[in-house]
């Protein structure tokens, strides 16, 4: 794909061409972070941590952003960015990704199965339920790769987004389920501040998977160099970043007005904690919706795996080529043995975690908060690099937009670390 030049009009057409990396960024990043953790965060403290939900989703949109706007500007990925800031740049990204891939594709898996094995209404282990979704999913990804995915997210988020906000429509209609006089528990204290980080730290997503969308990019235009431009790009990356706040404020709703003052627990079992997700919903608004209910959910996250196994997958295998000067059909061939490994790997610390979901979720979305720092100054600085042409430079205003998310990100990091470790 060739770099965007700084001239040129941008038909309605062409704009539409681009829109498919956005939608694929959408499907990854709506599932634990909004089927859990906003779930939880409206279960526990109701209304309140709205703000919370709202400040990281905008303080993190422009280090997102910045993988499509330089993939087009520059016509090469993140990863490339990284590697022209310095080997270091990108072997210390390639470290984090390392952390976190296995680890968030058992988390987002152990949930997908959990929701799987209570919609179908079977009784059997998370570990087989799980092997056998990532068995599918791998299927998929290798008979289809990108055209599928893209094809296939396109009509999932839409179906979710549907459906979850004719569920919010009714459970407003039908109104709290709690006792209003239910008191919350403290946010500031050493167990708030870490859900806190734990809500905030995959809202919308980590930030790690921003490079998923530079990859997806190139991916969507290998044959076709004269597209996308910036605004086409732009439009995609807008349109999917827009549900996921639609969909992060829709979850938080959803659990302040359905479990919010109610005094049930959450299990640390994946599977009990889907029976209970989808059996309080039903019984609050209705027997009648739990094809929707259930339906919601288990799209939501199977979107999410199968962005998750793909984005991974990519990840690796372009992050070693670059590391070792491999020619790009290295990457090719690696993508199904990192499809292979992250099954393998993911289901061992599922049958590890078995009946902790709860600490897996919390353990991998602190890790990513705590990451999100560091990811946010590489977007930042690839943005600054001489690959990114002079008229489509960061402004002045933008600089000041980064330091504050960069203000915010590392503030909060520091705070809990200060909390957790000094008290």
């Amino acid at each position: 794909m060739t770099p965007e030049s700084t001239t040129g009009t941008h038909t309605l057409k062409e704009k539409l061409r681009a829109v498919g990396p956005g939608i694929l960024f959408a499907g990854a990043a709506i599932g634990v972070s909004h089927l859990v953790q906003s779930t939880r965060a409206g279960a526990g403290y109701g209304f309140t941590l709205l703000w919370a939900v709202i400040l990281v989703l905008f303080f993190k949109y422009p280090f997102f952003q910045f993988a499509h706007r330089y993939t087009v500007a520059a016509g090469e990925s993140m990863l490339d960015g990284y590697r022209r800031i310095g080997t270091w740049a990108l072997a210390l990204f390639m470290v984090v990704v390392v952390v976190s891939a296995f680890i968030t594709t058992a988390a987002v898996t152990i949930v997908t199965a959990g929701l799987a094995g209570a919609l179908l209404g079977v009784d059997v282990s998370l570990t087989w339920l799980s092997l056998g979704l990532l068995v599918l999913i791998t299927a998929i990804l290798l008979g289809g790769r990108y055209g599928l995915l893209d094809k296939g997210m396109k009509i999932m988020v839409l179906v979710l987004g549907v459906l979850t906000l004719v569920a919010v429509v009714t459970a407003f209609r039908h109104g709290p389920a709690g006792d209003p006089r239910w008191r919350d528990p403290d946010i500031w204290s050493a167990a708030g501040m870490t859900f806190l980080l734990a809500l905030m730290g995959w809202m919308p997503a980590p930030l790690d998977i921003s490079v998923w969308s530079s990859l997806w990019i190139l991916e969507k235009h290998r044959d076709d160099p004269s597209v996308p431009r910036r605004a086409g790009a732009l439009l995609d990356f807008n349109l999917g970043y827009g549900a996921t706040v639609v969909l992060a404020v829709a979850f938080v709703c959803f659990g302040a007005l359905v479990m919010h003052g109610t005094g049930v627990e959450f299990s640390p079992s994946g599977l009990v904690f889907s029976q209970q997700l989808i059996h309080m919903y039903t019984e609050t608004l209705g027997a009648w919706t739990f094809p929707v209910i259930a339906l919601v959910a288990f799209i939501t996250m199977f979107s999410t795996t199968l962005t998750v196994m793909d984005g991974y997958a990519r990840t690796l295998g372009s992050g070693i080529m670059l590391l070792t000067g491999s020619p790009d059909a290295l990457r090719r061939r690696l993508y199904p043995v990192f499809l292979a490994v992250q099954t393998v790997l993911a289901v061992l610390i599922i049958s590890w975690f078995l009946g902790a979901m709860k600490t897996l979720v919390d353990i991998v979305t602190v890790t990513a908060f705590l990451a999100a720092p560091l990811v946010a100054a590489l977007n930042w600085k690839v943005m600054t690099l001489p690959t990114v042409p002079e008229g489509l430079r960061l402004s002045r205003r933008m600089h000041a937009y980064c330091t504050a998310g960069m203000v915010f990100l590392a503030g909060f990091s520091l705070w809990w670390i200060r909390i957790r470790w000094f008290g």
